[in-house]
């Protein structure tokens, strides 16, 4: 699956989805519990019944053993997969988790077989230049703040569940040519076949998201000309990746768990592990002594490892 002679220098990261028709979902909890029991593995995997979603970390033998065994206990062949290398495991722990959704929509029934028309990474700056297209980012506001690519379209929203209401407002006619991307492809796959299923006929998406086109990219013997700008923020303890999938420059307020910048951690309404301006008025006083609680043993912690070193 991955082949690279300094491999063995880093941990790697296997993001993966599929759309299946799961009955079992509670069996194949149990199974990849005891699995990954006592292994050094870490990250998430959503079951649902229309099918899973999940992103693990670990040594490359191991997880290209790990998806071995999660293509048996689902019966399948194929895996939608991405790979990514990071120095650290950015998770800090393995959890299987039993979802209604594996991407979370809402009240809309989605046949997930009728998706957009795919584009190629190779192919997708050229595709969204094109005059006549409506470029539409799927992802919510904060992730959008600190990368996009250029001429896209913001929904505004705060969760993907509003993602229907919010592009109903956008008013775009039903025979416009539309393009979507998201992180790694999976909220493309409910938006575009949402479209699809009201009436719009003309329906792209960026095939694995944001993180297969950067990986084309970096992987690419032309010059790294490109239409995104900024980072990208991902789902783990990396916070963001920059244009070479290097972990970015961004942290996360762990009260709202909300990107912040350099600028956002000198705020004086930021306090580590507590609250940032974000959300510093919204969080309760127990929330906030539970969060310092929290901090502080934390902070404990680390000194007594140091001190052991």
């Amino acid at each position: 699956m991955v082949n690279n002679k300094k491999s063995n220098k880093y941990f790697f990261i296997f993001s993966f989805y599929r759309f299946i028709n799961l009955k079992n979902k509670d069996s194949i909890k149990k199974k990849l519990d005891l699995y990954f029991q006592n292994k050094l593995m870490r990250g998430t995997i959503l079951l649902a019944d229309e099918g899973i979603n999940g992103t693990i970390s670990g040594t490359q033998i191991d997880l290209e053993k790990a998806i071995k065994i999660i293509k048996k206990f689902l019966n399948i062949r194929k895996l939608e997969i991405k790979v990514n290398k990071n120095k650290f495991l950015p998770f800090n722990k393995m959890k299987v988790r039993l979802k209604k959704e594996i991407v979370s929509f809402g009240e809309h029934h989605i046949n997930i077989k009728n998706v957009g028309k795919y584009i190629e990474p190779k192919d997708w700056d050229e595709f969204i230049n094109e005059k006549n297209i409506k470029l539409i980012d799927t992802r919510n506001i904060f992730e959008i703040k600190i990368g996009k690519f250029n001429s896209s379209i913001n929904p505004k929203t705060k969760c993907f569940r509003e993602f229907s209401k919010n592009f109903d407002k956008l008013k775009l006619n039903k025979n416009d040519n539309i393009a979507m991307y998201c992180t790694g492809g999976i909220r493309c796959e409910k938006a575009s076949s949402y479209l699809k299923q009201i009436g719009y006929r003309n329906v792209s998406q960026l095939r694995g998201g944001i993180i297969n086109y950067l990986e084309y990219k970096k992987n690419s013997r032309q010059p790294k000309k490109m239409q995104w700008k900024g980072e990208c923020f991902v789902f783990d303890n990396r916070v963001t990746v920059n244009n070479d999938l290097d972990k970015g420059k961004f942290k996360q307020c762990f009260g709202c768990r909300v990107p912040l910048s350099k600028k956002d951690l000198k705020s004086k309404f930021y306090k580590k592990g507590v609250h940032c301006h974000h959300c510093v008025d919204t969080r309760s006083a127990d929330q906030i002594k539970k969060s310092e609680m929290r901090q502080s043993q934390i902070e404990t912690y680390d000194k007594i490892s140091q001190n052991r070193v």
